[in-house]
């Protein structure tokens, strides 16, 4: 079947930064097969055997990324947002005493709704039990990768942190032919995890070829740990054990100090940059013009909904303009441009996936989201870049197609009830210890 979407604006996002306005694009199954002027409408548009779509004069961009996020959290969102030991306090003795597999599995298609709904239409989660989280992404329709999460001390899922590196293998061979879900094995950090663990873990990504992601330079307590027993930053210690590399995808990166960009644009590491949760806990700013500027990959991601509070990457674009401009005293810095850059395109580069998604180019994957401009934040729009970054929000997202598939239709989840997903979450929650917190 072939569909084309017409009277859009188009941002491709390709290496030209192409747009069209008025403009379209065709697909068929799940590949693109044109992109063009409203001028140059193919004389398929029309016919029976193609669908067409009235964009109504929205803006039509590829599918954004969300490089970092724990869609487990659900349940402790709003936990302790003002605590200022949330991780100690609320989280992670939660996580012992409650995560399970069917609150994973129940918690990520409730994230996967959530991002959808919002235009994400791949995303890295980094989390426990990450077959169900895999399972729950597949089912929801979504593009992701399954970060099965290793620590030193073992976790909620594996006592043994070696069993989990077992674990995340066997789930990355079990989805290497899928054509959407992938998985990886993603050590918690740099100072949860020994140096075995973490070439073990760098080992087995790299060998199968998928990211190597963690926390890297986030803490401040990570850093004075590293100073005092290395005298070398994590980055150092993770170059040292050779475990930096062009698979590596460090998540944060607030601390870094000028050998520590040389060190990431060497060895061709990259970067996801969760501004709203680094802001609201406090920690600082990520030296994200300094990487930009020397060519090290960046994109956008919201860290989990216990951190950050949502999974809406529309918030990380304006937060990441807001703060930026702040930090250097430049108005202009960070142009909308470069930011929706970090949402997509620069996203799909930093998890190697570029070739398939993050632009719209015939011959890609028809990821693409529609974003409408009826509603009253989104009058008018002069630069479509900058209503992205500082006019829209994910209530604006009006259709989502993933591998050409639609996913979101007129607001609302086509493969799954959002009511449906929530309740059955909720009545999870309530049968677990935490809920007296709620």
């Amino acid at each position: 079947m072939k569909t084309i979407i017409i009277n859009v604006t188009v941002l491709t996002m390709n290496e030209h930064r192409e747009i069209h306005d008025p403009g379209f694009v065709m697909f068929e199954n799940d590949r693109i097969t044109a992109v063009g002027d409203m001028k140059d409408l193919p004389e398929e548009a029309g016919l029976s055997d193609t669908k067409t779509v009235d964009g109504r004069n929205g803006i039509l961009m590829p599918g954004m990324v969300n490089l970092h996020t724990h869609m487990g959290m659900i349940p402790f969102r709003g936990l302790g947002d003002d605590c200022k030991d949330r991780l100690r306090v609320f989280l992670l003795p939660m996580e012992q005493k409650a995560m399970d597999e069917e609150l994973v599995y129940l918690s990520t298609r409730y994230g996967a709704g959530e991002m959808l709904l919002g235009g994400v239409t791949t995303a890295l989660d980094m989390y426990y039990f990450e077959a169900e989280a895999a399972k729950a992404m597949d089912e929801m329709g979504m593009r992701g990768f399954a970060g099965q999460t290793v620590m030193e001390e073992g976790a909620c899922d594996f006592a043994d942190p070696y069993e989990a590196l077992a674990y995340g293998e066997g789930l990355i061979k079990k989805y290497q032919s899928h054509p959407r879900i992938s998985a990886c094995i993603a050590p918690h950090g740099t100072n949860t995890c020994g140096g075995e663990l973490l070439s073990e873990a760098y080992r087995l990504d790299s060998t199968l070829k998928v990211p190597f992601t963690l926390h890297t330079a986030e803490m401040d307590y990570e850093m004075d740990f590293f100073r005092k027993k290395y005298n070398m930053s994590p980055v150092q210690y993770l170059d040292r054990i050779k475990v930096l590399g062009k698979e590596t995808l460090a998540a944060h990166c607030i601390h870094m100090t000028g050998e520590d960009l040389l060190l990431f644009k060497e060895r061709g590491a990259r970067v996801a940059h969760c501004i709203g949760s680094n802001t609201k806990a406090a920690k600082g700013v990520a030296p994200v013009s300094s990487m930009l500027l020397m060519g090290i990959p960046v994109g956008l991601g919201t860290d989990g909904p216990a951190s950050g509070n949502t999974l809406d990457i529309f918030t990380q674009m304006k937060l990441c303009a807001d703060f930026h401009k702040n930090e250097t005293k430049d108005r202009s810095a960070f142009p909308a441009e470069t930011i929706v850059a970090m949402a997509t395109a620069q996203g799909a580069k930093a998890l190697g996936l570029y070739d398939l998604t993050g632009s719209l180019e015939p011959g890609k994957q028809a990821d693409l989201v529609l974003v409408e401009t009826r509603s009253v934040n989104m009058f008018p729009v002069y630069n479509p870049y900058s209503a992205l970054v500082y006019s829209a929000n994910s209530s604006n997202v009006e259709e989502v197609y993933v591998a050409g598939e639609c996913v979101v239709k007129e607001k609302t989840l086509v493969k799954a009830d959002m009511g449906e997903i929530r309740k059955d979450l909720s009545q999870k929650m309530k049968k677990t210890d935490f809920g007296i917190y709620m």
